[in-house]
């Protein structure tokens, strides 16, 4: 039986492993190589700088207002989105009353407030962003509509023109797109924990809150940590990208207050023609990004839970 095994492996791993060399790690080295040199992304001409690219992101006001608000993101984005899918999670499938048949149950209608919750996710990201655009309109928009309508005339926020509010608003949207996901995925998690737990607990009088925190998120803990660092990365890429490139005004503005980190790598390519220098900035986006990998696994690492 251990005849062959090895080359049995190897056989069926030499494919997957060598398209993941071309397609993640191929381009990864070249993004390290290209951003050694002052290459503009439209020509094949370019030369070798060193470390110039590097030493000039110490200088660059505007990359660092980049990387405070992607650390803002990154620090308060899923802190945000996990804490309340968490919360209506919980509350959809043990908040609610308990019955002759049973101690616990989710609420009346669990199914379809789930439903409602995930609608977010079948929208795409750019129709959100200029969903929650629209709303913040300071003339016509529906949020300070709503203020005028319960007699706050006076309180009219410009709300994506205001250095202070803008990465909020911003933030805004990006919780509602995303929670309704993490909400389906946690109660899916919950779903599967036995309801044994809970009834042990609430007959010894536990409360909601104490079975929270003792049963149900020590039992979902992977799934949260998996979430977290997704979350993060989100903070840090592509959809952060989009919800300011079409949200903000500039974009990235007012005055660099919703700029980060992958507007500014799009800016430096297509808008200023310095590929290698916005390369530069992709690698020190890369590594921040696995800083937080890193540090919520380490952080998060505790001794496994079975039931």
């Amino acid at each position: 039986m251990q005849h062959g095994k090895y080359r049995f492996i190897a056989g069926f791993l030499i494919l997957p492993l060598a398209i993941y060399a071309v397609f993640v790690i191929s381009p990864f080295v070249q993004a390290i190589y290209y951003s050694f040199t002052d290459w503009t992304g439209l020509s094949s001409d370019f030369g070798m700088v060193g470390f110039d690219n590097y030493a000039r992101l110490f200088q660059d006001g505007v990359f660092w207002s980049a990387v405070g608000n992607s650390v803002t993101l990154l620090l308060l984005l899923p802190v945000v989105t996990i804490s309340l899918a968490l919360f209506f999670a919980f509350m959809l499938n043990v908040g609610g009353r308990r019955t002759k048949k049973a101690v616990i149950g989710g609420v009346r209608g669990s199914g379809t407030y789930k439903i409602l919750y995930f609608f977010p996710q079948v929208l795409s990201v750019p129709i959100v962003a200029l969903l929650f655009q629209f709303a913040y309109n300071p003339e016509s928009g529906a949020i300070n509509s709503l203020l005028s309508a319960v007699g706050l005339d006076s309180v009219q926020p410009d709300w994506l023109g205001d250095p202070q509010l803008a990465l909020w608003c911003v933030m805004a949207a990006m919780v509602w797109a995303n929670v309704g996901f993490y909400v389906v995925l946690f109660s899916a998690g919950m779903s599967s924990i036995p309801k044994d737990f809970y009834e042990a607990a609430l007959l010894d009088g536990a409360g909601r809150a104490n079975t929270f925190f003792r049963i149900t998120l020590p039992l979902l803990w992977d799934t949260v940590q998996t979430g977290w660092i997704y979350m993060g990365i989100l903070a840090l890429d592509v959809s952060a990208f989009a919800f300011v490139q079409i949200m903000s005004v500039g974009p990235g503005g007012p005055d660099y207050s919703t700029e980060v980190l992958p507007l500014y790598v799009y800016q430096k390519t297509f808008r200023d023609g310095q590929a290698g220098y916005a390369t530069a900035i992709g690698v020190s986006l890369l590594i921040v990004t696995l800083i937080f990998a890193a540090v919520v696994m380490r952080l998060g690492r505790r001794e496994r839970l079975e039931f």
